[in-house]
């Protein structure tokens, strides 16, 4: 008897359709995420067409002061009596505006010294930064 000879053999076969769907369904889910991450505040308009030079990205000045009373012009740590003469270098090439994030446990009194500093080297404007909250 012969029963190999009346069993067919299917070979395996691979479906590429649900790969597929996969695929688009997580292509959608990434654009619909990222589209959701940025933030526009701005309205939608037909913007005229024109020549112009490209804006030039300038990466702001950040004055740190930690709940310690530590200060930091970006990441390089200063004290307050060398804050104004480490800051005056950086400033020509920047609108004069410095980032303000300082610890919410950090002494007053540190921080408006710092800002004074600041000023002393030359910045007009501060902006304080905070957390989003909501």
């Amino acid at each position: 008897m012969k029963l190999r000879a009346l069993r067919q053999t299917k070979k395996g076969r691979i479906e590429i359709i649900p790969m597929i769907d996969v695929m688009f369904f997580l292509l959608a889910t990434f654009m619909l995420a990222s589209l959701s991450m940025q933030s526009l505040n701005s309205l939608a308009v037909n913007l005229p067409q024109g020549v112009a030079p490209a804006m030039q990205v300038k990466k702001p000045i950040t004055l740190t002061v930690r709940a310690s009373g530590e200060a930091f012009i970006d990441e390089t740590p200063v004290t307050i009596a060398t804050l104004a003469d480490t800051l005056r270098p950086l400033l020509p090439g920047h609108e004069s505006t410095i980032i303000v994030a300082a610890d919410e446990a950090a002494p007053q009194g540190i921080v408006v010294k710092a800002m004074l500093q600041a000023r002393a080297a030359g910045a007009e404007h501060f902006l304080i930064a905070v957390k989003r909250g909501g």
